[in-house]
Parts: C-alpha cells; structure tokens; sequence
C-alpha cells in the first residue's frame, strides 16, 4: 500500500484493480483512496493506464478485476440516484452550440434531483454576463466554463475533470484555477486528470502517477518523489561567471557565500527538484 493512503472518509476506494485488452495489461493492480473534499491530480503519459482507471471510477467501463468504491456504491452497479450525485467534465464538448448558456443549464437541471439554481450555477463560474450569448459566440475559455457548469449543475459530491484546461493561454487557465478552488472550498471532492504539472502542483492535495498500469507514486505536490528533501542546487555568480554547487545543506552554503561576498550574494538561486523533475524520473524508471 503506498503512502498516503487511508479508508477513512473516503470518497473513492480502490483496492487490486485491473484491467486487460486482450494481450495489453491496461490497469496492473491499483490501490488508491480519494479522500472527502480534496482535490486529487492523476498525472501519467499517454497509455499509462489513467484513462481507464478513471473510466471505471465513472462507471463508463467495466473492469476485470478488484474492488471500486465511488461515495460508498460500486460504479458497476450504479444506479440514476448514483449517477446524479457525480459530475464529469469531459477534455472536449461541442454540442449545445445553438443554445445560450442560461438555457442549457436550464435544460440540464431537469435531469437532477436537487440540482444548483442556474443563477447560482452562472454565478459560480463566471458566465453571469454571458447568460444570454449563443454557445457558438463564446470563447474557448468561456465555453470550457459552461463545460463546468453542467457538470456541478447537479450539486455533484465528487467531480471528474477530464484536461480541464487544455489549450487554455496562460491568464486563462488562471482564472479557471481560481474556479477549480472555490468549488473545493464549496466542498466538492475533485478528481483532476491533467498533462499540465504546473496546474497539478497549484490545485491538488495530492498526487498521483500512473506508468505502465500501476500506481507508482501518491503524495502531496511538494513531496513526491522525495522532492521535499531532494539534493538542492544553490547556483551564484561568482568572479569568473556562474557558480553552482548540490547540497543537502544549502542553508548552510548560503551563509558561507554570504560570508564571502559581504552579504549580498550576485544572482543566488536555491533550488530543489521540481514536479516536472520528480515526474519525468518516475515515467523514465518505469518504462
């Protein structure tokens, strides 16, 4: 069992799970637990296997074999009631074009039980101005913001978000951050599957990566892979160019070097392994 995982409290539970299509072990045995009102980031390459996994926590694909818990009922067996308590937002949508935002979500409510008022909905995602622009007249940013809005439109306990923010500039996928926090802060458990490493170590609690099937690390952003107590680089210029030297003391270096140069050390840089580091290590030792 990897660290991190627990069986209290959570809002998905995996135990053993696998998948095979035909020769090719999709999924090779994974235990993870998502816990109630965290946002968790499942990071791996094309093929890994996260696709799948995630599908089967929809309920969209069976599995071979293991045991999956999503909010206390196996997806397999999933009832509607089940159903209108998750929310999915897929990489990609084009449909609703000829509709506004304001009566697509009214068109959805209809599906749901206890569904959020469409106001409230609008509101949450920032679209309050957009509520009368046919879908075809908005933005690639806004129309991913209608995306999120039929997807929590149902007052979903956990949410699925399938690449959230691809093809997003960068002050675009900002503010779709900001979006994505104040629905934890709504407490809405998030499951969040993305190629961005910057947007996994801003958003989630913890990480997650799968490489060949299997679950190869689980740990909060600033700690896997070891990263919170990696060698760190303290680089500097020196009287002849760049200086750098690793260290597990760097603390310690910087105030040598500040002895040394008087206080002010010319362009000092402490640094430890980042995400990206961490991550492209885990993916290389797994292949």
């Amino acid at each position: 069992m990897l660290m991190g995982m627990t069986s209290e409290h959570s809002a998905v539970r995996v135990r053993g799970l696998t998948k095979r299509y035909g020769e090719h072990q999709a999924v090779a045995g994974i235990d993870l637990d998502i816990h109630d009102g965290e946002i968790f980031a499942l990071l791996g390459p094309n093929g890994a296997g996260k696709t799948t996994t995630t599908e089967i926590l929809e309920g969209y694909r069976s599995r071979d074999g293991g045991e999956v818990e999503v909010l206390g009922v196996d997806p397999s067996k999933a009832d509607a009631r089940w159903k209108s308590r998750i929310g999915i937002v897929l990489q990609s949508t084009k449909d609703l074009t000829e509709l506004t935002p304001a009566e697509s979500l009214a068109s959805f409510a209809a599906f749901y039980p206890n569904p959020r008022s469409v106001d409230e909905v609008l509101d949450l995602v920032g679209l309050t101005e957009k509520r009368s622009t046919r879908g075809d007249q908005l933005s690639g940013g806004q129309r991913r913001r209608l995306d999120v809005a039929l997807g929590i439109l149902g007052n979903p306990e956990l949410l699925f978000l399938d690449e959230p923010t691809t093809g997003f500039d960068p002050e675009a996928r900002r503010q779709f951050w900001k979006l994505i926090e104040s629905l934890r802060s709504l407490g809405t458990t998030i499951l969040l599957t993305t190629h961005y490493l910057e947007e996994a170590e801003q958003l989630a609690d913890r990480v997650g990566v799968i490489a060949r099937g299997e679950l190869v690390a689980l740990d909060t952003p600033s700690a896997l892979g070891g990263r919170g107590s990696a060698e760190a680089t303290v680089s500097w210029r020196g009287p002849n160019g760049p200086e750098r030297v690793s260290t597990n003391t760097p603390t310690r270096v910087v105030g040598e070097l500040a002895d040394r140069y008087g206080g002010e050390v010319p362009e000092l840089v402490v640094a430890r392994p980042t995400l990206g580091d961490v991550y492209l290590k885990m993916i290389e030792d797994a292949a």
